[in-house]
């Protein structure tokens, strides 16, 4: 039972016996954050639970669809078995992830995989009727997805002045433009989509570093960033591919690496 009451006008009490010290304070804002939470709690965004959604809406819509679907949820099935390495569980999440939003081969080349990721988060949020993304980053990542964005080792023009391409004060120049607009989208709400392709493009320049051999595997020195980018791809991941799903009339777009018939 939900009473409205104002703890400094004792005229708003309810009729009866009622302790002041005791009444809980909750806030309209505070009701609909646990509402969201009890909702995604409800909702799981596991590989298995994910499949058996994917199996009941996709299987007679666009096999593209669930081509992209098939090979999103394998790698998050790989991710999930990561528990004890950051690692290997940030790469598969990342994989996961790009099997999500792979597009067109062509549009992919005359793009770049940055402007493809966010035209395709922008995609996402509109359709995001239960406020997934909203809520991971205005509710459940605010405090990591700061803290990654004051890292400098996960910014690419730090690593370019480091390797000679530009000079120092260039890279802070570029760092301090970069997070001025980062924390004024983060000061907006309605700029979810563009939060999460900062913090992707910060996440890019540390999926390059595993990638391409560039870091130690279970290194002391990149444990900060690694940990918090595994955290924030698992939950993002599986919640892009539900969104996915939820949504099989929209055109994705056909998939990179298609499969082929071997005699073709």
């Amino acid at each position: 039972m939900r009473i409205r009451i104002d703890p400094a006008d004792p005229s708003t009490f309810p009729k009866g016996r009622i302790n002041p010290a005791v009444v809980d304070g909750t806030t309209e804002a505070d009701i609909a954050l646990q509402e969201q939470d009890d909702l995604e709690q409800a909702m799981r965004f596991d590989h298995a639970a994910l499949r058996d959604r994917a199996e009941r809406i996709t299987q007679d819509r666009s096999d593209h669809l669930g081509l992209r679907v098939h090979r999103a949820l394998s790698w998050l099935k790989r991710a999930e078995l990561c528990e004890d390495d950051e690692d290997a569980r940030f790469i598969f999440l990342w994989i996961a992830l790009n099997a999500a939003y792979a597009d067109e081969i062509q549009r992919a080349a005359d793009e770049g995989e940055q402007v493809s990721l966010q035209r395709f988060l922008r995609r996402l949020v509109s359709l995001d009727q239960d406020n997934l993304l909203y809520t991971l980053v205005w509710n459940r990542f605010s405090g990591p997805i700061r803290m990654l964005l004051e890292n400098k080792f996960v910014f690419q023009s730090f690593w370019d002045s480091h390797n000679g391409r530009i000079g120092q004060e260039e890279w802070k120049r570029k760092f301090e433009r970069a997070n001025r607009a980062a924390f004024r989208a983060l000061g907006n709400k309605n700029q979810t989509a563009t939060v999460l392709a900062i913090v992707l493009a910060r996440l890019y320049t540390l999926r390059n570093q595993l990638v391409h051999g560039g870091a130690t595997w279970r290194s002391s020195v990149n444990r900060e960033q690694i940990r918090d980018g595994a955290a924030i791809l698992g939950e993002l991941t599986p919640r892009v591919i539900y969104l996915l799903i939820q949504n099989p009339d929209e055109d994705w777009g056909d998939p990179r690496y298609p499969v082929v018939n071997a005699s073709a």
